[in-house]
């Protein structure tokens, strides 16, 4: 399926890591998808952790999940703040609700853990967010990437090609029905001869 000229949305918070920011920002675009910063203001600059920024383009208070086919959260701390942001944790929901693909890289789960849709998933994550994730109901692995139906979840910078190569396939592949989950647990990333269907 071609996915040029679809929509992504990136939540953005200071003190993002730059990579988990930069990276799939700009592999998204090459892909031809068209991304949304999304941060408590609209044209803001906001600091990753190492001093690189991004400026928003939109505030979340703008965000209409429905336009958009897939949510990617950074880590770094960002996370720990957005987490407090109401309608952070409303976007995450709608994308949840909808089925839609939401990818989270190392502290990004602490996101959809306040927003309480991690119970009966498959999840990795940065070593130290294992406890909150068994905490809130999902089964925890130590993966580079994990995908479990619409959720797609990974470690740390270091596993940011595959990470985003799994999110952009599933974004290729997706229908965003509810009635039909996505997919099946990865644990590793494919051969380029293999689906993110297989």
């Amino acid at each position: 399926m071609n996915i040029a000229g679809r929509k992504v949305l990136i939540f953005v918070e200071h003190e993002f890591e730059d990579l988990e920011m930069w990276y799939p920002i700009l592999r998204l675009r090459e892909a031809g998808i068209t991304v949304d910063l999304a941060g408590l203001k609209a044209q803001t600059d906001y600091l990753g952790k190492y001093g690189i920024p991004v400026t928003t383009n939109l505030s979340f208070e703008q965000v209409k999940s429905k336009d958009y086919a897939g949510l990617l959260i950074p880590g770094g701390w960002a996370p720990d703040k957005l987490r407090t942001y109401p309608h952070v944790i409303q976007i995450a929901k709608d994308f949840q609700r909808m089925k839609k693909p939401i990818a989270a890289i190392c502290h990004a789960p602490w996101v959809l853990i306040s927003a309480k849709i991690v119970d009966g998933y498959t999840m990795t994550s940065f070593q130290s967010l294992k406890t909150d994730l068994e905490n809130a109901g999902a089964a925890w692995v130590d993966k580079e990437v994990v995908v479990d139906r619409n959720m797609i979840s990974a470690r740390m910078v270091a596993d940011l090609p595959a990470f985003v190569k799994e999110f952009i396939c599933i974004l290729e592949n997706s229908t965003h029905s509810t009635s039909s989950p996505i997919w099946k647990i990865v644990q590793r990333y494919p051969d380029q001869d293999e689906s993110c269907l297989r």
